[in-house]
């Protein structure tokens, strides 16, 4: 083989060395540059992404504070008028419970006032009918009517 042999070996070497220049020189100090620049700007372009993506989050998580503490609020507001909403209806009951209480009252003390009267009348009659019974009882059994007066005293006399 020919590229083994020492009398080749040398220029071998030599164009070796010349195109491994051409090659460095050509490629790497060429191309390098270009494709570090684009995978510094891909950094770059992600770092920015990532910070901006942070912000984003940092906003969203401070919107999402603000819409808790909101609803918080709101809940409070509607608990407070809801209290609110109970003590007036509480209080507007008792002054209907009140104002039926005195009315019934009043119609209690009416009806207490009817019922004494009429047994009061009730009883009047009670004593004419029974002075009326005793006064025809002693008339069957004596011949002789009692006065109206001594009938009703003895009747009254005996329902007290």
């Amino acid at each position: 083989m020919p590229q083994f042999q020492l009398a080749n070996f040398l220029p071998q070497m030599v164009w070796l060395a010349i195109f491994f220049a051409i090659l460095y020189f050509g490629i790497v100090r060429l191309t390098l540059p270009k494709v570090g620049r684009v995978m510094q700007a891909r950094e770059d372009q992600v770092a920015g992404d990532v910070a901006t993506a942070e912000q984003a989050k940092a906003e969203a998580d401070r919107m999402a504070a603000d819409y808790d503490a909101g609803v918080a609020s709101a809940q409070d507001a509607a608990r407070a008028r809801l209290g609110d909403a109970r003590a007036a209806a509480a209080a507007a009951l008792e002054a209907k419970l009140k104002k039926s209480s005195d009315a019934l009252a009043a119609k209690s003390v009416k009806a207490q006032a009817a019922l004494d009267t009429a047994r009061d009348a009730a009883f009047g009659q009670i004593e004419s009918v029974a002075a009326d019974a005793a006064a025809d009882i002693v008339e069957r059994l004596t011949g002789k009517r009692p006065g109206g007066d001594a009938a009703a005293k003895a009747a009254r006399t005996a329902l007290a």
